[in-house]
C-alpha cells in the first residue's frame, strides 16, 4: 500500500520528540506514514523521512511521542543518545547472560544486545502484542529461542519473576505510554520487586526524561529503593545502578576499553559516554516518594 503523507509536519519536529534523539533538520513535505494502527492500548504509527524511520505511538506533536527511530541504510547505528548510554552498562558488567527489557519499541535494545552477546539470553516484556508485530514487520527486530517477547504488563512480569527466583544480570527499565511511563511502573514498590530480581552484580539501567516534574519524586525514589546511582542526562535521563556497589570512574574507564570496537559500528565510544557518567545529586531531597497509594503522574508529567 503506498504511504500517506503526514499533513504538514516536519520531521525535525517529529524526531525532535524523542528526547535524547539527534534532531534533524527538514522541511515540511516528503514525511510518510508507513503504518498507522489503533491497537487495544495504543495508536501506533509508522513514519519515514529520506534515510531514518521511525515508531510513534501518539498522532500529534509532543515531546517524547517518538519510541523508536533508525537509520535505513545503517541499522545497526544507534539513533537515541539514550540508547548508547544503556549500551555502555556493559562496561560495569560486560557479559550478562540473562538480560530483561521492558518495553519493545522498534526492538533497538534487544537488537542490538543479541548482536553483540550472541550467548545471552533476553526476556523483552512489552503488553502490547501490535507493537511486537510491527517491530518485527518495520524494524530488525526478531524473536528466537534466546530473544523473547512476552506480551504481559511488565509489572505483572517483574512480579512473577520475583516469586519464581529468577535472576537478571541485566535489567533495562524502558516502558513508556505515549505520555510517560506507566505510573504503576513509577513507584517504590514496583522498583523493590525489580530490584529483587536483579543478580549479585547486575545492572540497572532505568530510561526516564530529565525535564519532567516527575525529576524530583522520581530521584528520590530511586535512591529510597538502590541508594547511590549514576545519573546520566543526554537529553533523557539515565539512572544506572549495581548490585553490590557502584565501580570507581576508573574502574568503569577500564571497562570500557573492552568495547571500543564493537561500540564503534553502532555510533559512539567511551570518549562520548565516560564524560556524560555523573554521581551529582542534583534533585530536592524533600520531594515526595512516588508509591502504590501515591503515584500522581497524570498531574506531575506536564514537562
Amino acid at each position: 500500500m503506498k504511504p500517506s503523507k503526514l499533513f504538514n509536519l516536519s520531521l525535525a519536529g517529529l524526531l525532535a520528540c524523542a528526547a535524547g534523539g539527534a534532531a534533524l533538520a527538514a522541511p515540511a513535505d516528503g514525511v510518510e506514514i508507513l503504518h498507522k494502527e489503533q491497537s487495544l492500548y495504543r495508536n501506533i504509527y509508522v513514519f519515514e523521512k529520506g534515510d531514518v524511520r521511525c515508531m510513534r505511538f501518539t498522532k500529534y506533536f509532543r515531546t517524547g511521542d517518538s519510541q523508536s527511530c533508525m537509520y535505513k541504510a545503517d541499522p545497526n547505528r544507534l539513533f537515541y543518545d539514550y540508547a548508547k548510554v544503556v549500551m555502555s552498562t556493559l562496561y560495569l558488567n560486560p557479559d550478562p547472560q540473562r538480560i530483561l527489557i521492558t518495553g519493545l519499541g522498534g526492538g533497538t535494545l534487544p537488537a542490538a544486545l543479541a548482536r553483540l552477546l550472541p550467548q545471552a539470553e533476553i526476556d523483552v516484556v512489552e503488553i502490547d502484542p501490535a507493537v511486537s508485530r510491527v517491530a518485527k514487520a518495520y524494524f530488525p527486530f526478531e524473536t528466537s529461542e534466546r530473544v523473547r517477547v512476552h506480551d504481559v504488563d511488565g509489572r505483572v512480569f517483574v512480579k512473577r519473576a520475583a516469586r519464581s527466583g529468577k535472576k537478571y544480570d541485566l535489567v533495562i527499565l524502558d516502558a513508556f505510554n505515549g505520555d510517560y511511563i506507566p505510573e504503576h511502573m513509577l513507584t517504590r514498590e514496583y522498583l523493590e520487586e525489580v530490584k529483587s530480581v536483579i543478580a549479585d552484580g547486575g545492572v540497572l539501567a532505568a530510561n526516564t526524561f530529565s525535564d519532567s516534574q516527575l525529576y524530583h519524586s522520581e530521584s528520590v525514589t530511586y535512591a529510597e529503593v538502590f541508594g547511590d546511582f549514576i545519573n546520566v542526562k543526554v537529553g533523557n535521563r539515565l539512572i544506572i545502578w549495581q548490585h553490590g556497589g557502584l565501580p570507581s570512574d576508573e574502574r568503569i574507564a577500564e571497562g570500557a576499553k573492552g568495547f571500543e570496537e564493537a561500540f564503534e559500528p553502532l555510533g559512539f565510544g567511551a570518549d562520548w559516554v565516560l564524560p556524560r557518567l555523573s554521581r551529582e545529586q542534583d534533585w530536592q531531597t524533600d520531594a515526595p516518594l512516588l508509591t502504590d497509594q501515591y503515584s500522581p503522574s497524570n498531574l506531575l508529567n506536564a514537562r
